[in-house]
């Protein structure tokens, strides 16, 4: 016997149906994998990496303004301090900044979370430096020959800003344990650890105010390479084990 094959129609509204719950699932999946991304880079910025947008010319040359870096948190996580001529970010609450009563609760997390990613300026308590002194160091400034010495030594500052002397406020300071002398590569542009010397803690920044060591400049792509070393402090000894015979003079 002969059989027809019966065609079949198949009912539009079904089609729309399923197309629409097919681009809702592609939605909820696209939404779900965005926000796993950026919960992943928040992590990644709290614990390894931040991200850091620079705002001024105080580190000129070595960091220009607008070079988004990168901060590597885990430089002083296991034992390690920071050393002379690292360059470090820092919070200045309670050395630079005085501290103030917090504002907008919800505001202060979003710009949080976008200066964590780089999409927006840091924090104003937020500095980056380089460590000139650490604890126990003498650091001078200057000697007859116009020079910053560090327990009695020159220091050659090839980093420092093309014309700019080491410093055009003297001062001869003994940096306390557990704190640091920084200053910027662009010193006639850079508010830093000699404009607190009045302050209390004397411009001095705790160790355990330090973010991380700026390791990269990531943008533009045209300035992407490592933040440079100095071997400038490389002459430098330890401090004296009885420390200074000079204490701090402002």
């Amino acid at each position: 016997m002969d059989t027809e094959a019966q065609h079949t129609e198949r009912d539009p509204s079904t089609d729309t149906e399923e197309g629409s719950r097919s681009a809702r699932v592609s939605w909820r999946r696209t939404g779900l994998a965005g926000v796993a991304c950026v919960v992943f880079l928040l992590l990644l910025s709290h614990f390894v990496i931040q991200p850091f947008l620079i705002p001024s010319g105080s580190m000129q040359p070595t960091l220009d303004v607008g070079d988004r870096i990168l901060v590597n948190k885990l430089a002083y996580r296991f034992g390690s301090e920071p050393e002379r001529g690292d360059v470090v970010v820092f919070d200045g609450t309670g050395s630079f900044v005085r501290e103030e009563p917090g504002g907008n609760p919800v505001a202060g997390l979003l710009h949080d979370g976008a200066a964590a990613l780089g999409f927006a300026e840091p924090d104003e308590t937020d500095f980056v430096k380089r460590v000139v002194g650490v604890g126990g160091d003498r650091v001078v400034c200057c000697d007859k020959d116009g020079r910053l010495t560090v327990n009695g030594v020159p220091v050659p500052e090839t980093y420092v800003m093309h014309g700019d002397r080491p410093s055009s406020v003297p001062f001869d300071i003994v940096v306390p344990e557990g704190k640091l002398w920084v200053m910027g590569d662009h010193r006639s542009q850079s508010s830093d650890s000699r404009d607190h010397l009045g302050n209390p803690g004397g411009g001095m920044v705790p160790v355990e105010k330090v973010v991380g060591r700026a390791d990269w400049i990531a943008w533009p792509f045209g300035r992407w390479s490592t933040v440079a070393g100095t071997d400038a402090f490389a002459a430098v000894p330890a401090p004296p084990a009885g420390g200074h015979a000079t204490g701090p003079r402002g």
